[in-house]
């Protein structure tokens, strides 16, 4: 039986305050003087902020997998502006999804559902990549010309913990990056990791796919 993700925490999906750190590899930055590295950094963190601006709409397979191991699959489908859903499968007790508004984590299992502003998720950046990367983010080295990792966090509110944004170059992404994972980290320390796979973008998305069944008002979950 699948955990009620209740149990497994928002932050298991990287949906808090992040950090975004950009790739440049540890010598090259040495090589660079200050005011050189410190606008190489500005513009790969522009060309992620670009790319992540140029995803219309996406779908993806996603593996999240916990501290413990414990590793769930299902499909992630994206719409700008704001909107986003997890789905775990038809048998699975949960759903985690966003109108544009705000961040709902629908618990079939106990007939719960809990709700953030899309502006408390760490997944702002995301929905908001502009606002959140540019403001929240830094550079964080890879070394590896061809990936780019981004750390996004806001210190003033520890509790939203951080997110870790990976992107490889691929010209047929959009803006030419192709974000592959993520990894979260929330207040307590608990880190989750999410891989996608299988990325498809500029694919027709209908509204409705961000609406879901309420389970306090009824038993039923969606098709």
């Amino acid at each position: 039986m699948m955990k009620p993700l209740s149990k497994l925490r928002i932050a298991a999906l990287g949906l808090g305050a992040g950090a975004l750190a950009l790739g440049l590899a540890p010598g090259d930055t040495a090589r660079l003087t200050p005011p050189a590295a410190a606008q190489t950094a500005a513009s790969d963190l522009d060309r992620v902020v670009g790319a992540l601006r140029a995803i219309s709409t996406m779908k993806a397979d996603f593996t999240q997998t916990d501290r413990q191991g414990n590793t769930l699959r299902g499909t992630m489908t994206l719409k700008r502006p704001g909107k986003i859903r997890f789905d775990y499968g038809k048998n699975a007790d949960f759903l985690v999804v966003s109108n544009g508004k705000s961040l709902y984590v629908v618990d079939y299992e106990v007939r719960q559902v809990e709700r953030w502003p899309i502006g408390n998720s760490p997944l702002g950046a995301l929905f908001d990549p502009e606002k959140d990367v540019k403001r929240f983010g830094k550079l964080v080295p890879t070394g590896n010309k061809d990936v780019y990792s981004v750390e996004v966090r806001d210190p003033k509110k520890p509790e939203f913990g951080m997110i870790t944004l990976i992107f490889v170059k691929n010209a047929a992404a959009p803006g030419g990056l192709q974000l592959t994972h993520w990894v979260a980290l929330d207040a307590q320390n608990n880190r989750t990791r999410v891989a996608l796979s299988n990325q498809r973008y500029g694919v027709a998305v209908a509204d409705s796919t961000f609406t879901f069944t309420d389970p306090r008002r009824s038993a039923r979950r969606p098709g």
